[in-house]
């Protein structure tokens, strides 16, 4: 680890010269480029620079206590001591999290797809009350949400609605969310006051960009059609929603809530990238991980990651055995608590492959 971070800190003196250098500083890309580089390591290096004092200050006064001090002297460095080793293992775990390997996808936007799965009307209204809360909680991170399409039930639930979350580090807070997700309650629609249980299914993908993946438009069919549902006169005159099938892959994506064929066309193309590029990132996985996964963040749909317990006022995520409390502010998008035990668990099993 100290070889690993003493080349951090070395590559982190070079940046510096070179960003003092006149012919750099007068070149604003090169100079943000080094820039960006240097604040994404700036961080550890600060740790590890307060990490090497600490430990120089704990060589000294443990050499202190081999000279000839007085009961009084000897005591105070023996505290002295003890206070550092511990500042120092502190230090340590938090280099230990520095260098762990970063998620390429992390400060990705991110697409969203629920889908109302098995309980009929109470799991499509389950799906609306998933999208409403990751909605707020978009809104208190002060991301921007973007819906791309959408499937009502007719009593105001959705069997399916896609959207777009678009802000710094989408991704690295809500990629655990991918899975299934039971709800246990009494429906609004049940006269007798029986609990029932019904899920909805959430996938959370990183945006593709254009230079993730490439697709050739000879491979596209593109439908055009009316849209559906509410919409006024527009929607009864022009032909705007948009059907793209990926013939190779025979996947659909049907975008019908812009009001110009333009607009859904781009959104439809959006959302077939990344759902190709996610594709193609699983396979990937699975060719490394086939012998070893880790239920953190795999996003496997087939998963049931967290219960909704309304009548036990309890949440339940699975993969980590952490019950919450509290179910109506989860609900309003107050999901820290537990995307942040999610997060540490994630990096505690990072860490047992690492050594100090």
């Amino acid at each position: 680890m100290i070889e690993q971070l003493e080349k951090i800190e070395k590559r982190y003196r070079e940046l510096d010269k070179k960003m003092a250098r006149p012919e750099v500083a007068t070149n604003l890309s090169q100079l943000q480029k080094l820039a960006q580089e240097r604040a994404a390591i700036e961080d550890t290096v600060k740790i590890y620079r307060k990490y090497k004092s600490v430990d120089k200050s704990l060589k000294e006064t443990r050499a202190m206590l081999d000279d000839d001090l007085d009961e009084e002297m000897a005591n105070m460095a023996r505290q002295e001591i003890e206070s550092l080793e511990t500042e120092l293992g502190e230090l340590t775990e938090k280099l230990r999290l520095a260098l762990l390997p970063e998620d390429p996808n992390d400060e990705k936007d991110i697409i969203m797809e629920i889908r109302a799965g098995t309980g009929g009307n109470e799991a499509a209204l389950f799906a609306a009350d998933l999208f409403r809360m990751y909605s707020r909680y978009a809104q208190a991170h002060n991301w921007n949400t973007d819906i791309l399409s959408m499937s009502e039930s007719g009593i105001g639930g959705f069997k399916e609605i896609i959207f777009e979350v678009k802000g710094k580090g989408a991704y690295s807070r809500l990629k655990y969310e991918s899975g299934v997700h039971r709800v246990q309650r009494v429906p609004i629609t049940e006269s007798s006051g029986r609990i029932h249980t019904s899920t909805s299914t959430v996938a959370v993908l990183p945006k593709a960009e254009e230079v993730d993946i490439d697709i050739n438009t000879d491979d596209l069919k593109i439908d055009v059609f009316h849209s559906g549902g509410a919409g006024g006169q527009n929607v009864n005159k022009v032909a705007t929603a948009i059907r793209m099938t990926h013939l190779p892959t025979g996947m659909v994506v049907v975008c019908q809530d812009e009001r110009s064929q333009l607009q859904n066309k781009v959104k439809a193309l959006s959302v077939l990238r990344t759902r190709l590029l996610d594709t193609e990132r699983r396979k990937q996985e699975e060719q490394i991980t086939s012998d070893r996964r880790s239920q953190i963040g795999t996003g496997e749909r087939a998963e049931k990651i967290r219960t909704y317990n309304y009548p036990q006022d309890r949440i339940s995520d699975h993969r980590i055995n952490v019950n919450l409390h509290n179910l109506p502010r989860f609900m309003e998008g107050e999901l820290d608590e537990l995307i942040d035990a999610l997060t540490a668990a994630e990096q505690a099993e990072q860490l047992e492959g690492q050594t100090v």
